[in-house]
C-alpha cells in the first residue's frame, strides 16, 4: 500500500485496485476498515457545508484543486489542500479528507487512457451540487447512462 497522504488523526489515503483499475482512491479511518468513498457520500458533506460557509466559497475552493490537477499526485497539491481546510475551522479535517480523496479521484480520471470527460465529470457533480441546487444523489447519478459527449455538451454549457 502506498499511502499518498496521512491526517492529523491518523487516518490515510492511498490508491489500491478498484473495479476498474488500480486508482481506486481508498480512505483508512484509524481503527476501521478501509472504504472507498462514493461521490454521494462527499457531495452530502459538501451541500451540508455549504450552509455554514456559502456554496460559493466552497466551490471556488474545488475549483483551485480542479485548476491544478494533472494525471500525477502532486505533494504541492496535497499540501495546499491542507492548507485550504484550514479556513474551515473545526471542519477542517473533513474537508481536508474530502478535498483529498476528490482530488485523488481527479487524478484518476486524467489518468484513464480512453476517457473523454476526465477530471470533468467531477467538476460536473460539483457545479451541480454547489451552484445549481442538485441534491448529492441527483448529482452523483446525473452521469449514468449518459454518452460521454453529451456530459462533454453539459460541461461546456456550463463553462468548462
Amino acid at each position: 500500500m502506498n499511502i499518498l497522504k496521512r491526517f492529523i488523526d491518523n487516518s490515510i489515503v492511498y490508491y489500491d485496485r478498484g473495479k476498474f483499475d488500480d486508482y481506486c482512491v481508498y480512505l483508512k479511518e484509524k481503527n476501521l476498515s478501509a472504504k472507498a468513498p462514493r461521490d454521494i457520500e462527499y457531495f452530502q458533506y459538501f451541500i451540508d457545508l455549504a450552509k455554514i460557509y456559502g456554496d460559493s466559497k466552497i466551490y471556488n475552493d474545488f475549483c483551485l484543486i480542479y485548476d491544478k490537477t494533472t494525471d500525477v499526485v502532486n505533494n504541492a497539491i496535497l499540501n495546499l489542500i491542507t492548507e485550504i481546510s484550514v479556513s474551515y475551522g473545526e471542519n477542517s479535517l473533513w474537508v481536508d479528507k474530502w478535498f483529498t480523496v476528490i482530488y485523488l479521484g481527479m487524478v484518476a480520471e486524467e489518468r484513464k487512457a480512453n476517457a473523454i470527460l476526465k477530471k470533468k465529470i467531477k467538476r460536473l457533480g460539483f457545479h451541480q451540487i454547489m451552484m445549481e441546487n442538485l441534491s448529492a444523489y441527483e448529482a452523483a447519478n446525473f452521469s449514468r447512462g449518459k454518452r460521454a459527449v453529451i456530459l462533454l455538451q453539459e460541461c461546456q454549457k456550463r463553462g468548462f
